[in-house]
């Protein structure tokens, strides 16, 4: 089977023209342009004869492509899909940082949207309302002021919430430019964007991450920023250690909402394999709620379960009889507290074994399926817990390598006009009298360059800055400057000599990283 295309183009042309080989004279002002219509039953132009399946299969791989790079899935590198890493950077670039104000959520997304992002304030909008969510992300990325939503309902318009980088950001963003990472033009080749973020901690552990792409989707559990910095350092030392020595320090994903993982086998399919699954019970307690009843207690649901989702499901149970014994549920969850629900337990009954039918029939025990996609190298790859890691880490050491020479590189161009500019100060008078007696710019840069051997570069710096730069007090400041910027450019080389120091420095920095930002476990292991 085919179809039958026209050329765009040359439809265009044979408006314009009578006849596809002879072109149109300019219309002149005020004149009217004849334009050669195709009669009925004709077909203008070129007509090219296409495959159908052929057609149909190459637009469905460049779309399942486009899908799959640019919406969908997360990096390796940096765990953040396009429209994450986009409203990171844009933020950044808007100086929305934390120790400044938070400004409206739609005049961020209306950035992103016109700057970087193709697709509409939604996505923009739904992707930073999941960054600011405390329950949605183990580390959340942006700092929400306003109503961001619940596990139970959805967050306010944009127009009624504000937001700012969380201090974790900072740890992405920063270093970006510094010449860390490589930047692409963006939609419309007006503006630069980040490929991808420096990243100074593994990001697509910590927060995990979620997407349907075509013909594959990615779901990853985040995990505890402590430990999974333990086991990268472990890593770094030990690039041949195994799974079993790298879930010493990972065992487990780490919910932002608590609960209780049951069994480590599914798990530690996951880490091997990148493909596995578990199961998450609720945290429950079981107290006396009045002088006859015994209550169960509900304190943590498993990850992305909400409380009015349970309260909705286990009455419609004890309306159907499925579950008897229950006499009243009550919820009290609220946005200081967090989760509470109490379930008051008939006098007859045992709330032990109340208990177990609700683990049954009720998402107090839920299912986690880990399916670790990501991009490397612009591929789709399924990756264990040691691929992430290693990812990161090669990740890591480049963007420090790349810092460092950057560093260097602007220390030494600034100790060469440090050095100029002592040389002038030995003889002030001098700098002035030749300054006074030039014709113009350009001779006196000739003439301070033969007469203090100085570069083009230290003249012209010279010419350019202030007289009152050079003062006795000047020179006591160039001359610490002078001794800092050498220490710098020492430390630097020897860093830049040697890849074991620049991997000791990638775990120098992920331990201040785990200091600044670690907390306590809150997934507890059955």
């Amino acid at each position: 089977m085919s179809v039958t295309y026209l050329d765009p183009m040359y439809w265009q042309d044979t408006r314009v023209a009578k006849t596809p080989d002879k072109k149109s004279a300019p219309a002149k002002p005020g004149k009217a342009v004849k334009v050669a219509l195709p009669k009925p039953g004709e077909h203008p132009g070129n007509i090219i004869d296409i495959d159908v399946s052929t057609e149909m299969s190459e637009s469905f791989l460049e779309y399942a492509y486009s899908v799959i790079y640019s919406r969908a899935l997360p990096d390796a590198r940096d765990g953040m899909k396009p429209v994450q890493r986009r409203i990171l950077h844009q933020m950044s670039e808007m100086g929305l940082r934390p120790d400044k104000g938070h400004v409206k959520s739609a005049r961020v997304a209306g950035e992103v949207m016109g700057k970087l992002h193709p697709h509409g304030d939604g996505a923009i909008y739904d992707a930073m309302v999941r960054m600011a969510q405390s329950f949605s992300q183990r580390l959340p990325l942006v700092d929400g002021h306003g109503n961001f939503g619940s596990l139970d309902a959805g967050p306010a318009a944009m127009r009624y919430t504000e937001s700012r980088l969380a201090p974790a950001a900072l740890a992405l963003v920063n270093e970006s430019d510094e010449n860390t990472v490589d930047f692409g033009p963006n939609y419309d080749g007006q503006l630069l964007e980040p490929l991808v973020l420096p990243a100074a901690f593994p990001n697509l552990l910590v927060n995990g991450a979620t997407g349907i792409a075509v013909g594959m989707a990615t779901n990853m559990a985040p995990h505890n920023l402590g430990e999974v910095i333990a086991a990268t350092k472990y890593l770094i030392e030990n690039p041949k250690a195994t799974l079993k020595q790298l879930m010493k320090h990972v065992p487990a994903p780490d919910f932002p909402t608590g609960g209780q993982i049951l069994g480590l086998e599914g798990i530690a399919d996951a880490y091997s394999t990148g493909r596995g699954s578990f199961k998450v019970r609720a945290t429950v307690s079981i107290e006396k709620v009045s002088s006859r009843k015994q209550g169960i207690v509900i304190t943590e649901l498993p990850y992305n379960i909400g409380p009015e989702k349970i309260v909705d499901k286990i009455a419609a149970l004890v309306k159907a009889k499925k579950i008897q014994g229950i006499s009243d549920i009550i919820d009290l969850t609220d946005g200081q507290q967090g989760t509470k629900v109490v379930i008051e337990i008939k006098p007859a009954y045992e709330a032990e074994d109340v208990l177990e039918k609700l683990y049954a029939l009720t998402p107090m025990e839920d299912s986690f399926s880990i399916n670790a996609v990501a991009l490397v190298e612009g591929k789709p790859l399924t990756l264990g817990l040691k691929d992430l890691l290693q990812v990161f880490i090669d990740h890591r050491i480049e963007v420090v390598r790349r810092r460092s020479e950057y560093r260097k590189a602007k220390a030494e161009a600034r100790l060469n006009l440090v050095d100029g500019l002592l040389k002038a100060i030995i003889d002030i008078d001098k700098v002035i009298k030749i300054i006074r007696a030039s014709d113009d710019a350009s001779a006196a840069k000739d003439a301070l360059i033969k007469g203090f051997k100085l570069s083009e570069e230290q003249a012209t710096y010279i010419l350019d800055m202030p007289l009152r730069r050079l003062t006795k007090m000047s020179k006591l400041e160039l001359e610490s400057e002078q001794k800092e910027l050498k220490e710098t450019i020492a430390f630097l080389k020897k860093l830049l000599s040697s890849q074991d120091a620049i991997k000791q420095q990638v775990s120098d920095e992920l331990t201040e990283t785990s200091k600044a930002f670690a907390t306590p476990r809150r997934t507890r292991l059955a």
